[in-house]
């Protein structure tokens, strides 16, 4: 891929993140992260989905949160924030290329 593509790809998925992400905070009423009643082992189909959809967001407030109570170091931080860049990349990727094959059909 070209560097505008992933730039593109990028912004997409990050995009969409906080977009569900956001949402699922308005409907719930608290903060994002990787836990209840975002996560559950009850309900595995809309926890795939919260995790798949809101999952950068969710993996950076995390570490935000746990950078700031002092509870990892800077170079898992640095991880962490790289983990999410990649998956809001892929997300992005996977996102563009079902509007395409929407758009085509």
């Amino acid at each position: 891929m070209e560097p505008v593509e992933l730039a593109f790809a990028l912004m997409c998925g990050i995009t969409l993140s906080g977009l569900a992400g956001t949402l699922l905070e308005l409907v719930t009423g608290r903060p994002l992260s990787f836990s209840e009643p975002y996560l559950s082992p009850r309900r595995l189909v809309r926890s795939f989905l919260a995790a798949a959809c809101a999952g950068p967001m969710m993996l950076a407030n995390d570490a935000l949160a746990a950078r700031r109570a002092g509870d990892i170091s800077i170079g898992y931080f640095a991880f962490c924030a790289a983990t999410s860049l990649i998956w809001a990349v892929a997300l992005g990727i996977t996102v563009i290329g079902i509007a395409a094959r929407l758009l085509v059909a």
